[in-house]
């Protein structure tokens, strides 16, 4: 499967797909009004990033394509995809505790600190979708 050709799009069941890591050069969408909120994505091979509302939201490192993408104040859920092995930064709720979840197998707690962000690595491999969840405790 590849990456979301349109860059930003809202799915049929109110989550947003983002990203394609097939790209060669930076991409970018701005001014995505979703569920009244502005999302701006950034995305090519090495690199995408989502924002909302000019806050950090998600990156990865190198680029991904990212599926059902659902936040909440209780914690975030994706299916995640691209062709190499990526690093996660999420952005969540500053001094929180959360319970990560990749492939539905609890891989542990993780606390964020000033400035809310989580870091994660994601094995995923062309084609691959992996679920990842995160929940706040």
């Amino acid at each position: 499967m590849s990456g979301v050709k349109e860059l930003i799009r809202t799915e049929e069941n109110g989550t947003l797909s983002f990203g394609n890591y097939e790209l060669a050069e930076k991409s970018k969408r701005s001014d995505f009004e979703f569920g009244g909120d502005v999302y701006k994505v950034k995305t090519y091979a090495d690199i995408t990033k989502l924002e909302k509302n000019g806050m950090f939201l998600y990156e990865s490192v190198p680029g991904t394509a990212v599926r059902n993408f659902h936040a909440t104040e209780n914690g975030v859920s994706f299916e995640v995809e691209g062709d190499k092995d990526a690093q996660i930064i999420l952005g969540l709720e500053e001094d929180a505790e959360y319970k990560i979840y990749i492939h539905d197998k609890n891989v542990g707690t993780m606390t964020t600190k000033m400035g809310g962000k989580l870091v994660l690595s994601v094995e995923v491999g062309a084609a691959d979708q992996v679920p990842v969840k995160v929940v706040k405790l």
